[in-house]
């Protein structure tokens, strides 16, 4: 079964009798949900570390992993694609003193583990000394792993799951007869289990899953034509919001793009939708995390105990919420994971940093190897934090509300930030008429502390969590 990976265009009976039984012999039961236990993945986990110290190694770190996935997707109401797949993988850092070598393998037989052992110690043997480089502090590490709850299987038998594309997809269709197309609608299963160790003694891992449902339509009325789409992702499949109404949203997004116009050049005020104002939050955690620090490439730099954003925003990183997109015991490199307060009344408070970032800026890694964990921006003082969109845009009374960006205009060293957008004008307080063809741009330092308010109105669709964002005074670029 390892590697297997089934997808494509199908006839459907075919697709569903091969499928239908893939599904039933290997969810049914949990015993044999995954390719290997989880005992399996810690007994190669510990083989790896074994063998690398054997053969010369003074220090290990290893990773083993299993996991499975399914994905349907209905497009007119008929199968356009179904895809399974099982994948494994494993890799293994090993240092020779402070030199560094890596392999990985998606072979987990003896003979295959060996090898992968010996090729990161070759690699090693070539590499020059980093005095920055090595394992974690032993006293960061993880001795506790409370249970957070991230593994909801999902028992979704194929033609139950087509079903449930269909009845996504339907109620798009039939929101308005404006919606004249479809790209379709997907369901998605994902689960995983995995296991990290290392020579300093930790083990440890969990499985997980991640469960999706998705539509994309297309609105048509006289010669224009708009897209938009929806989606749904939780841990667990009782979590989801219902397939008719991501249905009906996607088509409500879609068209209320219709009959865009362009607006002229001007400076005003700009409201980001919250499904894309996290991207200010990944913009920031790129700016204040290890590798953008050390090598000076960020516009960020030397900014801790500084205010950097607007004084009513708080930021905090929070890996122990239950059944959280981004939760964790442990960073990447094994070591404990804590509450931080990254930004204070507006003050950047903290960084993002694994060991090796961590060491080469003097400091000690904050158990962000991989990368932030549940990011929550949070306002206060005020009406910031207490207003819902329809106040957002009452407080904004004109300006330009984004609701789609395009490109990756965002200069990470500068802070320059110019992105292709889509959204609505807005005149006292209400959505007037859809706009397309308008680039925003300003400056992310100016940006962030020029945050006027923050919305109620957060969605949780990943690792980094917020409302709507409403931005003082950005440049509007239009005909």
């Amino acid at each position: 079964m390892a590697g297997l990976n089934v997808a494509g265009r199908y006839c459907y009976d075919t697709a569903f009798r091969q499928l239908s039984a893939l599904h039933m012999n290997s969810l049914v039961s949990p015993a044999v949900r995954f390719s290997h236990s989880a005992d399996a993945l810690r007994n190669i986990a510990q083989d790896m570390l074994d063998y690398a110290k054997q053969r010369g190694a003074t220090a290990a770190a290893t990773e083993v992993s299993v996991g499975f996935g399914q994905a349907v997707t209905v497009r007119h109401g008929e199968v356009e694609t179904i895809e399974y797949n099982r994948d494994k993988g494993l890799g293994i850092t090993v240092y020779i003193g402070q030199k560094r070598g890596n392999a990985s393998s998606s072979d987990f037989s003896p003979q295959a583990v060996r090898d992968t052992v010996d090729a990161a110690l070759s690699i090693a043997s070539y590499t020059a000394i980093d005095d920055c480089s090595g394992l974690p502090d032993a006293d960061m590490l993880a001795r506790d792993f409370p249970d957070m709850d991230l593994y909801h299987p999902w028992d979704l038998p194929v033609d139950a799951a087509i079903e449930l594309a269909k009845h996504c997809e339907q109620a798009a269709l039939d929101t308005d007869k404006r919606i004249s197309n479809s790209e379709g609608a997907t369901v998605n299963l994902h689960e995983s289990q995995f296991v990290i160790a290392n020579s300093l003694g930790f083990i440890g891992g969990y499985p997980s899953s991640r469960h999706s449902l998705s539509c994309a339509v297309i609105a048509g009325q006289d010669d224009a034509m708009e897209r938009d789409y929806w989606y749904a992702v939780a841990r667990d499949a009782k979590d989801l919001m219902d397939a008719q109404q991501v249905g009906r949203i996607a088509a409500e997004r879609t068209m209320r793009r219709l009959n865009a116009r362009q607006i002229d050049t001007m400076q005003v005020p700009v409201l980001f939708e919250a499904p894309i104002a996290s991207s200010l939050l990944g913009s920031f955690v790129g700016a204040v995390s290890g590798g953008s620090l050390y090598r000076k490439s960020s516009f960020l730099l030397d900014q801790l105990d500084k205010p950097v954003f607007a004084p009513h925003i708080n930021i905090e990183d929070i890996p122990d919420i239950r059944k959280g997109l981004a939760s964790g015991a442990f960073d990447d490199e094994g070591v404990r994971t804590q509450r931080r307060v990254i930004v204070e009344n507006g003050v950047l408070r903290g960084y993002f940093l694994g060991s090796y970032s961590a060491r080469k800026l003097g400091l000690r890694t904050t158990g962000n190897s991989g990368g932030s964990h549940n990011l929550i921006l949070k306002a206060s003082g005020g009406q910031s934090g207490e207003l819902d969109f329809a106040g957002l845009l009452k407080h904004m009374d004109r300006g330009l509300l984004v609701t789609e960006l395009l490109g990756q205009g965002v200069n990470h060293v500068t802070g320059d930030y110019s992105r292709g957008a889509a959204g609505f004008w807005v005149e006292h307080g209400e959505i007037q008429y859809p706009v397309q063809e308008i680039t925003i741009a300003g400056n992310l330092k100016d940006m962030f502390r020029n945050i006027v308010a923050v919305g109620n109105d957060v969605l949780v669709q990943g690792s980094k969590q917020c409302g709507s964002i409403l931005v003082e005074g950005m440049t509007v670029a239009g005909r």
